[in-house]
């Protein structure tokens, strides 16, 4: 096979037609054409500046630090947030061949893949307020305000309604109930407390779980529909103080919309790929399964919100279910307020497009190093997520220049603009399920950025056997808000705990790759990610980005140095930067809390310690031939290319792969990693162990000796991946 059929092997459908013409389109395509061009004379000037340097061989990451560019992230940025563009529709499309035109005119090979899936819009939506006593109704808005002088004032009625996808169509009369959170503690504290939540609406805020899991738990709780919203205490600041455009946080009127979908990809290919021709469940039998909601619900604003608060009774909430000073009273209710909510959907086909550009590696073409953003947004996206896209057309239009100074990566570099992340993590997950077993064999990372910048503080997360090179790459880039330290130095004193975080939920597009193939991964960004105040509303837009989440935008810059350099190590180092001594200490860690989870009952946990004992042996056998390797390399003992390397590098690849089962986690069978998972009450939570952390939660529950024996297998389970991992890690058969 030769190397552009590798990597044309990827990216094999054929791309759709252009799209047609829309209001406000030629806007934004007369902008990309400007914008495309002033990039390219830059281009053109750096370039020239480059050629006129001294001719010893360049130093690639140098240079490509050298090259960060804020203006270049911040005219990306203005030019994806001029429309808003949820997945599905023709601002979407538009932003597909921005980004496929901005690699094109990087002599970055592009081009779209589509997909037809199904996703959902609004049709129809009420809420309405009635209290027994009260002469009239009060009819909520459910609208988002513009402020004066606002740029994007009129492109806010491209703005899609609030809404939840997939949530029930349906109309729902009936008393509220106060859920805080909506967590299972919180459904579990009215019952306690007498409070009968059956048949009511269950009025719940954000702050602990996300939407989709709240509304799972008024279901499951007897609720007939479910209202959330967006609490001051969490998203306001502090009592009188401003709010967006005059500070950063979320005005009164903003709804955080959403999906309820808890599972991942096309809901009508459950397990498999919504390839053309593929075979499908039906859009009645794909919303009748218990990945949806069931039930009418709607998002709504703090204003709103406060005045069902004020006509609920009923006792006084606990201190910690009350909301911030100077509002009303939080009472849990049920009733006397009675809330009137109908929602209509349309939960239909549709075409989304995924956008791939491709720099091919010279010496190990068919090894694949992935870098992921997905590009579709609920309203403009500045923050979430096209800040991570400008940081990834920054991050090549750097390598492009790097490529006309002669480097070209060993391994294959591939670019990903994913579709429909926010409905499911859609489009990524599409493509994984497609190309599975070539990604399985091929793949050697993947480098994911959802939201590369809502703030300060370098936010890591990955796989544990990519910590050693997430650190010392922040040792190489300079603080954005600190000139005299280091991103790592800026790191380490923020004492964020945890300081790297894991990839078990599906929060982003890493999940495919983590979770159902078991591929090496990272996730990264600068601030606190979906606590963000205008997080999935109207007003995460390119003025709010640009005065409040990075002024400067130095932050997109670092956030790109650091995704660019980690992606140069994995792509041109000979003998792959991966370390699994960081995964024996964390498996350590995960097993001493399952230990104090089951103490005084029969299970053992020997399993698991003698499995890492063995992976601990493995790499440290691992790391000792590596070094010896890379000596060899360096004294040319040994050629370049070698079969040695080759084999080491397939073994540091593939042992992640152990860590899949398949056969899935129990009752959560897409989810294929037994070290790392979605916890279930909440799926943005990652679980370590989570197969057997299940298992323990269902046994107190059922207290049976069945129950229990299942805790046993589950260890089992983790620990028989654990082996396999060392088996692979050392090469050796059995």
């Amino acid at each position: 096979m030769s190397r552009l059929d590798a990597a044309s092997l990827l990216l094999s459908p054929s791309p759709p037609q252009p799209p047609p013409k829309r209001k406000g389109g030629r806007r934004l395509l007369c902008f990309v054409s400007s914008t495309l061009a002033v990039l390219g004379a830059s281009l053109s000037l750096l370039v020239l500046a480059v050629h006129s340097a001294p001719s010893p061989p360049p130093n690639y990451g140098s240079l490509f630090l050298s090259l960060a560019s804020n203006d270049t992230a911040a005219i990306h940025l203005r030019a994806l947030t001029l429309h808003p563009h949820v997945a599905g529709t023709r601002a979407n499309s538009l932003a597909a061949a921005y980004v496929r035109d901005a690699f094109s005119s990087l002599s970055i090979p592009s081009r779209v893949t589509p997909y037809s899936v199904l996703l959902s819009y609004p049709v129809e939506r009420s809420l309405s307020l009635t209290v027994p006593g009260r002469a009239t109704t009060k009819s909520f808005s459910l609208s988002q305000e513009t402020y004066p002088n606002d740029p994007y004032a009129s492109a806010t009625a491209e703005v899609i309604p609030t809404f939840y996808a997939y949530s029930a169509s349906g109309s729902v009369s009936a008393e509220a109930v106060y859920a805080n959170y909506g967590r299972e503690e919180d459904f579990a504290y009215l019952t306690s407390r007498g409070v009968d939540v059956a048949g009511k609406v269950a009025l719940a805020r954000y702050g602990r779980i996300h939407c989709e899991d709240i509304v799972r738990n008024a279901r499951v709780a007897g609720a007939a529909a479910a209202v959330v919203y967006t609490d001051p205490l969490q998203y306001g600041g502090a009592p009188g103080e401003a709010w967006f455009p005059n500070s950063r946080w979320l005005p009164p009127s903003g709804v955080q919309v959403g999906s309820l979908f808890l599972g991942v990809g096309d809901p009508t290919t459950p397990m498999w790929a919504s390839s053309e021709g593929c075979e499908r469940v039906s859009v009645e039998e794909a919303m009748a399964t218990d990945d949806m909601p069931g039930i009418p619900a709607l998002p709504v604003s703090a204003r709103d919100a406060a005045e069902i608060h004020g006509a609920l009774g009923g006792d006084a909430a606990p201190v910690d279910w009350q909301g911030r000073g100077g509002g009303p009273v939080y009472r849990l209710g049920p009733g006397p307020a009675i809330l009137n909510l109908t929602y209509t959907g349309n939960d239909t086909m549709a075409t989304i497009e995924n956008v791939f550009a491709v720099i091919e590696g010279a010496e190990e073409p068919d090894r694949y190093v992935i870098l992921g953003n997905h590009r579709d947004a609920w309203t403009f996206g500045a923050s979430d997520p096209n800040s991570g896209t400008a940081s990834m057309i920054e991050l090549a239009q750097r390598l492009s220049v790097l490529q006309k100074q002669g480097w070209r990566p060993r391994r294959t570099i591939i670019f990903c603009s994913w579709d429909a992340e926010e409905y499911g993590l859609t489009g990524s997950t599409e493509w994984v399920e497609e190309n599975m077993e070539m990604l399985s064999s091929r793949a050697v990372a993947y480098l994911n950025v959802d939201v590369s910048v809502v703030g300060p503080v370098f936010r890591p997360s990955a796989t544990p056997q990519l910590d050693e090179l997430f650190q010392e790459t922040m040792k190489l880039v300079q603080d954005p808000d600190n000139s005299s330290q280091t991103v790592y130095d800026s790191w380490v004193k923020s004492n964020i705990s945890p300081m790297i975080r894991r990839l078990g939920h599906a929060g982003s597009d890493f999940a495919a790759f983590v979770q159902h193939v078991g591929i090496p991964s990272t996730t990264m960004g600068f601030g606190e990610g979906p606590g963000y105040p205008v997080y999935h509303t109207l007003y995460d837009d390119f003025v709010w980005m640009e005065n409040f989440g990075d002024p400067g935008f130095r932050r997109h810059a670092a956030a790109a140095s650091i995704w660019g350099m980690m992606a140069l190590s994995l792509a041109d180092e000979e003998i792959l930067p991966f370390n699994y001594m960081s995964y024996t200490i964390e498996l350590e860690a995960y097993t001493k809390l399952v230990e104090n989870e089951v103490r005084g009952t029969a299970i053992s946990c020997s399993p698991l310690h003698n499995a890492i004992r063995a992976l601990k042996t493995a790499a440290t056998k691992v790391n000792g031939e590596r070094k010896e390797l890379q000596r060899q390399l360096l004294s040319n003992q040994l050629i370049k290319d070698s079969l040695k390397t080759r084999s080491l590098n397939d073994r540091l690849m593939q042992a992640e792969r152990a860590f899949t089962s398949r056969e899935g986690l129990f009752k959560q069978e897409w989810f294929k990693h037994l070290v790392y998972g979605p916890s279930e009450q909440n799926d943005w939570e990652s679980a370590s162990f989570p197969g057997v952390g299940n298992a323990i939660a269902s046994a107190r529950r059922d207290n049976t000796t069945e129950s229990w024996k299942f805790v046993q297998h589950e260890i089992y389970r983790v620990a028989r991946a654990i082996t396999q991992a060392s088996v692979v890690l050392t090469g050796n058969l059995t």
